[in-house]
């Protein structure tokens, strides 16, 4: 178990998750700096993708009050099943095709609450978070990956925040998409958002963490 000072930030600030974590010192940085979650990535194709026996390490050094989120692609059961059995889990998210029904059965087969991401390029996209909100926990709203692409999140793209800003959702919901340490604060401003997601805006290379542009962002975030 690693032990840190953990920052958590003025109560009831933005909860930051930092995604993509992949060595203990990542884990120990994001405690350290502030944030909320962390997300430990289950994706072949991603520079940050994690073994099932590294995540479970990772997982079991974050220090209490962390939460841990595994982010899987479309996933099948058997996959679920394989990560869910070796890795103590917080939360679930999904972030590939899964359709409302396929959330809503994870949900229950697994146990876990889950986070379901739309991407967002325009305004007509936005429809699709009233449906998964039917069924989801909680709401991740990113930026819609180039059709193409190899990953479906992480790609260091922003959307235009004026798309969301003064929305209200029913369920929680979280900001994602090309955020960094330089820019989060104006997004936290412009969207009313109060928790967001981070992964390639505290990056050096992909998939490597660091530590310092971690706690600038949660310091940018919650300031």
């Amino acid at each position: 178990m690693v032990t840190v000072a953990i920052n958590r930030g003025r109560p009831g600030g933005v909860r930051c998750k930092i995604c993509g974590l992949r060595t203990p010192a990542d884990v120990e940085a994001a405690a350290a700096a502030g944030a909320g979650y962390i997300g430990l990535v289950f994706f072949p194709r991603s520079p940050r993708h994690l073994e099932i026996a590294a995540a479970r390490d990772l997982a079991l050094a974050a220090p209490v009050g962390l939460a841990k989120v595994a982010l899987v692609v479309d996933a099948d059961d058997a996959a679920l099943e394989a990560i869910t059995a070796a890795v103590p889990l917080d939360m679930l998210q999904l972030h590939g095709k899964e359709s409302p029904a396929r959330v809503a059965e994870v949900k229950a087969r697994f146990g876990l609450p889950v986070m379901k991401a739309v991407g967002v390029a325009e305004a007509a996209d936005l429809a699709a978070i009233a449906e998964y909100e039917a069924v989801a926990d909680q709401i991740l709203v990113d930026a819609k990956a180039p059709k193409g692409a190899a990953l479906p999140g992480g790609n260091g793209l922003a959307f235009d925040w004026r798309l969301i800003a003064g929305r209200v959702w029913q369920r929680p919901w979280m900001l994602a998409g090309g955020l960094t340490p330089e820019n989060v604060r104006d997004a936290v401003r412009l969207t009313g958002a109060l928790q967001v997601d981070v992964s390639s805006g505290v990056e050096s290379a992909p998939g490597v963490k660091e530590a310092a542009r971690m706690a600038a962002f949660v310091a940018a975030a919650q300031g």
